[in-house]
């Protein structure tokens, strides 16, 4: 099976420094989430795996195709929904139908029922919604594309409570066996029980790409009352009650790993293996 997505040796820079530095990445089915610190460069990865920023050196293969070229037959297999939404001055049962020929697998059935789900309304002008409701709208059909490759930058932002909730639902019902999706958050809490594999970029490179399976077999996570000894924790965070550690070993069957958690103790330790 050709990779999703396939990255080698790539650089990137804005100006004279290199946002990425050699980074190395390979995604296979799945629903990742892509995590860093703010400028660590996020956003401009989904766009270099679109096509719409080009790297200066190295290699991207996104689909097994050269994503600079924005071919057709690529074109057709990804989706890409940015943090800045914007929608035309049409009806969204216009925007469908203008839109969906564009995507083979489109499932007008799936696209219904998320909007359904999220309450917006089908046959409104768009432009007349509420920023949410836009979102609600671009999401349910990012999702009923069924493209192979589905990249959402801060899809939660701008969402209440409950519509976070039915994201999740919605985002949850892909294809994992032949489907990629890139979820790139800062909302760590709102994707906490859905995006796993894990990926943190930090300094230019990736330094984690792991399941939490593969995450949870080799740490686990305590509360404990007194301050970890020296050489007694790998990290360790002051928490009410006592203090969170995290210690080499594998997770007791049915505990996780707080993400939060998860993601401070990687960009304190540059990595983890």
């Amino acid at each position: 099976m050709i990779p999703a997505i396939k990255i080698e040796n790539l650089i990137f820079r804005y100006g004279k420094e290199p946002l990425f530095n050699e980074l190395n990445l390979n995604i296979g089915p799945g629903l990742y989430g892509l995590l860093g610190k703010n400028g660590a460069g996020k956003s401009t990865l989904l766009k270099i795996i679109s096509g719409q920023l080009y790297p200066h050196s190295g290699s991207c293969r996104t689909m097994g195709e050269d994503p600079t070229r924005r071919s057709p037959s690529l074109l057709s297999k990804v989706y890409y929904l940015p943090e800045d939404i914007q929608v035309p001055e049409i009806k969204g049962d216009r925007y469908v139908s203008l839109n969906s020929p564009f995507y083979p697998d489109f499932d007008k059935e799936s696209f219904d029922r998320a909007l359904k789900l999220f309450e917006v309304p089908g046959r409104k002008n768009l432009n007349t919604l509420s920023y949410g409701q836009k979102k609600k709208f671009l999401i349910s059909f990012a999702m009923a594309t069924r493209c192979p490759l589905l990249l959402l930058d801060e899809p939660t932002n701008g969402l209440d409570i409950p519509s976070k909730s039915q994201f999740r639902q919605v985002a949850a019902s892909m294809d994992l066996e032949t489907q990629a999706m890139i979820i790139s958050t800062h909302q760590v809490r709102d994707m906490e029980m859905l995006i796993d594999p894990i990926i943190i970029v930090d300094k230019g490179k990736i330094i984690l790409n792991k399941s939490m399976e593969q995450i949870l077999n080799n740490y686990h996570l305590v509360l404990q009352e007194n301050e970890p000894l020296p050489g007694e924790a790998l990290y360790w965070e002051k928490v009410l009650g006592g203090y969170s550690v995290v210690k080499e070993g594998p997770t007791e069957e049915g505990k996780t790993m707080d993400l939060e958690f998860l993601f401070n103790l990687v960009i304190n330790k540059g990595g983890i293996s």
